[in-house]
């Protein structure tokens, strides 16, 4: 399927105090502050990465195209006015184009000032303005209780428990999911 050449303008997105931007192998030293923190990575899909191996992803997030189906994309949160990296937000999109999965990692520094929920709530409604996208899902880790709330505030319901292995330890995955507003 060919990426819709609206998608390809997705980004950058500006809101308040953000800007959701493409990242860049400039992001690596602050990409690597919440990347590499044990406590950040516990709850999330992917491994901590070298420096090396960190500068390449990001390299290769700097040529990827959001939206791009069956491909993961992430976005990068910049603090307005700075551009320094706060966090990131992953962004997969169905095959079909009309399916997106969410997952976002915040600087822990960053944490408790509505600033994730600042950035998804964004996300969202520019995916929504794309006309294409008809739901969006948010998976997580059952204690990771921050993630919960912020996927609560957003309005999505969970609609599915399952037990996994997450990072080599049992725990219960949760599926949320938001409906396109008619």
């Amino acid at each position: 399927m060919q990426i819709p050449a609206r998608t390809l303008n997705l980004l950058p997105i500006h809101t308040a105090r953000l800007v959701l931007r493409k990242l860049s192998a400039s992001d690596l030293t602050d990409f690597q502050v919440y990347r590499t923190d044990p406590e950040v990575a516990r709850f999330q899909g992917w491994e901590i990465a070298s420096d090396v191996e960190a500068r390449a992803f990001l390299r290769s997030m700097g040529f990827a195209k959001p939206m791009t189906p069956g491909e993961w994309f992430q976005i990068g949160i910049a603090a307005r006015g700075t551009d320094r990296l706060i966090g990131d937000i992953g962004l997969f999109t169905s095959e079909s184009g009309t399916e997106c999965e969410i997952g976002f990692t915040l600087n822990p520094k960053s944490q408790g000032r509505g600033l994730a929920t600042e950035a998804v709530e964004a996300l969202i409604n520019s995916l929504w303005n794309l006309g294409t996208v008809h739901s969006i899902r948010g998976i997580t880790d059952g204690r990771n209780e921050k993630s919960i709330q912020l996927l609560e505030r957003l309005e999505m319901r969970m609609v599915e428990k399952s037990t996994k292995t997450c990072g080599g330890e049992l725990c219960e995955e949760q599926v949320f999911v938001l409906h396109r507003p008619r």
